[in-house]
C-alpha cells in the first residue's frame, strides 16, 4: 500500500502543478479566418463576396474582398486594407459604414512590412486578419 501511494502522490501532485499552470498559459490569439468569421462574415459574407446576412440592411452594399487585387492592378492592397479595417479610413465626414474593429483587434505588436518596405509594428491580428482577406484574391 505505501509503495502505491509513494507512486500515486507524487503524480498527483505533479497533475495538479499541470492544471494550475495550464491556467496561466496565454492564449492563442483567434486566426485570421476566425476573426473573418467574426467581425467580417456578417456583411461580406463566408467567401467575402459582400453577400452576407446583413448586407441587404446596409444602404451601401459591402465591397466584395475577393476582387481587391484585380481592382488594384493585380496587387493587393494591404496598407489600404489594413487601415480600413483599423478605422483610420472613415470616409468623408465619417459617412462610410464600415465599423472601426481596432480596438477589437488589438493584441501584440509585430514587425510587419505592408508593402513599402518598412517595418512597423502592427497588431498581430490586424496582420492576420489582412493576410486571410488576401488569401481570398
Amino acid at each position: 500500500m505505501r509503495t502505491t501511494l509513494s507512486i500515486i502522490l507524487p503524480l498527483a501532485g505533479a497533475l495538479v502543478a499541470a492544471l494550475a499552470l495550464a491556467g496561466c498559459v496565454p492564449e492563442e490569439p483567434p486566426t485570421g479566418a476566425e476573426d473573418f468569421a467574426a467581425f467580417c462574415s456578417g456583411c461580406h459574407g463566408a467567401g467575402g463576396k459582400g453577400d452576407g446576412p446583413l448586407a441587404g440592411d446596409l444602404d451601401n452594399r459591402p465591397a466584395d474582398l475577393t476582387r481587391l487585387a484585380r481592382r488594384n492592378g493585380g496587387d493587393f492592397p494591404k496598407l489600404r486594407v489594413m487601415a480600413k479595417i483599423w478605422g483610420y479610413t472613415g470616409g468623408r465626414d465619417g459617412a462610410m459604414v464600415m465599423p472601426n474593429f481596432g480596438p477589437l483587434l488589438d493584441s501584440q505588436l509585430v514587425p510587419y512590412d505592408a508593402g513599402d518596405g518598412i517595418e512597423s509594428p502592427t497588431p498581430l491580428r490586424l496582420v492576420q486578419l489582412a493576410e486571410y482577406i488576401e488569401s481570398l484574391q
